[in-house]
């Protein structure tokens, strides 16, 4: 079995070759096709997934004539959307998913939870993902998600990015979240694996962790079928009928789907990946590109059982808790397109290019120097939305009454599903959010950007390599945070 460091030294002396472990050479042109069955975290999911696509034997159930709220997508959003719409009281909601839920990206995300953020509404966002995780579902189901609370550790390797955490763990204190600041010394005692030779300082949050996308999507929408959701698979949406009103308003007015049509005077936009082909049956721009996220998990690692995870914003890494083992990723400098996004599309994977995810072997290594001999058991490539500003797009679409959007994520829908799936739900219901979500709402962008290929292909290219690698965080004293009133 390969280790890191011969894949480390593999990538750079022949770059255009993989380690020879089972994945062949690959074209950096990000046209190439799902590979076969790979080992992943979540076998469950993927097994269901594998063989002949079960699209062809029909929806899992009939299709109603109509409905109050059409979400389409049974991703991470699509499912916590429907949960707080029916925890909201509404009835007749349905949920359409063209495969299985969670299948094209939610299925391989990494599931991690970071609660603390630099903005203030993010950290609301993400202690409600949590709460519904970790508590709420559970309660109400009696059924366990896959929640694992084994903390999390940002790591500080300058005396600007410790100053940073301090801030954060100010924040925290505002919201209830428990961090901790620690010494080089105390890091080690906690994860006695990490090299801390060169830190200035750790976060320590012990209450985050590590979510299970089947487990969390199912147990939602058990739930919201219990509130009388209905969810329905194996039902691809082929278009989005439009009316124009008295006042020539363009408003939704339903859904076409390979097995009927259902009559609904609002459509939520949860495909993920796909969100701009369902925009385009609407005539709505979604300004997201889809791009290759990868990370690789290794064998057993001695010592590690049950270890915080792990963020390096400077090395632009992370490394997950795998039980017995670590899920090491990152965010690229220079990712790769997914240039042709299939509608087929639903439990593949890319082959890894290991050019491209060398910078993330050195990062990891040097923070877990352990890794350098650790064996690889499995590699996970798989597409992700990114968006110009690596921020959501939300809410109701001003090209058309009715149709709302809840999509690019930026490989952070799991986290922020909850949050944002309670607030879509808020919005859709009441005609507004409960949080000031302006920095998520799609109308920030002006039209004139939406229409642009060029300049969101080229941004989100741009604020893929930001996403881990945060811009240092300096507020003048006045604008520390504090309590609101």
């Amino acid at each position: 079995m390969a280790s890191l460091s011969r894949a480390l030294r593999v990538a750079a002396a022949h770059p255009r070759q993989s380690p020879t472990w089972g994945l062949g050479p690959r074209n950096l042109s990000s046209a190439a096709g799902p590979t076969a069955e790979k080992s992943v975290p979540y076998q469950r999911t993927l097994k269901e997934g594998q063989g002949t696509s079960t699209v062809a034997q029909g929806p899992s159930r009939p299709l109603p004539s109509t409905a109050n709220v059409v979400v389409i997508g049974g991703g991470s959003l699509g499912c916590q959307t429907l949960y707080h719409l029916a925890k909201l009281g509404v009835s007749g909601a349905v949920l359409l998913e063209r495969e299985r839920l969670t299948s094209g990206t939610t299925w391989h995300t990494a599931g991690l939870l970071w609660q603390l953020r630099p903005s203030d509404v993010e950290v609301e966002l993400l202690a409600h993902t949590r709460r519904v995780v970790s508590q709420e579902l559970e309660k109400e189901t009696g059924l366990h998600t896959g929640w694992i609370q084994n903390g999390g550790l940002f790591i500080a390797s300058n005396r600007q990015r410790l100053d940073e955490y301090k801030r954060l763990m100010s924040l925290g204190k505002v919201y209830g979240v428990e961090s901790h600041v620690l010494s080089p010394a105390e890091t080690k005692t906690l994860y006695p694996l990490m090299n801390v030779d060169d830190l200035y300082g750790t976060l320590y949050v012990p209450h985050d962790g590590t979510m299970d996308p089947a487990g969390t999507c199912t147990t939602l929408t058990r739930a919201a079928a219990a509130r009388g959701a209905q969810v329905i698979e194996n039902c691809p949406v082929t278009g989005i009928h439009v009316r124009t009103d008295d006042f020539g308003v363009r408003r939704v007015a339903g859904v076409e789907t390979e097995h009927g049509s259902i009559q609904t005077p609002c459509v939520v936009n949860c495909a993920g990946v796909w969100a701009s082909a369902v925009g385009r049956m609407a005539g709505v721009k979604v300004p997201l590109v889809a791009m290759h996220h990868a990370y690789v998990v290794t064998e057993r690692i001695e010592g590690i059982q049950n270890m915080p995870n792990v963020r390096d914003h400077d090395a632009s890494v992370y490394l997950r808790l795998q039980g017995d083992a670590l899920s090491v990723g990152g965010y690229e400098a220079n990712p790769i397109f997914w240039e042709e996004v299939s509608d087929k599309f639903a439990f593949g994977l890319f082959d890894l290019d290991w050019e491209v995810f060398t910078q993330h072997i050195e990062g990891a290594i040097n923070r877990v120097p352990v890794l350098e001999k650790t064996g690889i058991k499995s590699t996970v490539c798989g597409p992700e939305s990114f968006t110009p500003d690596h921020k959501p797009l939300m809410g109701e679409a001003p090209e058309l009454r009715g149709f709302f959007l809840g999509c690019g994520f930026n490989s952070a829908g799991m986290m922020l599903g909850g949050g944002c799936g309670q607030e879509l739900a808020h919005w859709i219901v009441h005609g507004r959010p409960e949080k000031d979500m302006h920095s998520y709402d799609i109308r920030r962008f002006h039209h004139s950007l939406t229409d642009h290929p060029r300049w969101i292909r080229e941004r989100s290219h741009e604020s893929y390599g930001n996403l881990v690698r945060p811009r240092l965080l300096r507020l003048p004293p006045a604008q520390q945070p504090s309590c609101r009133t």
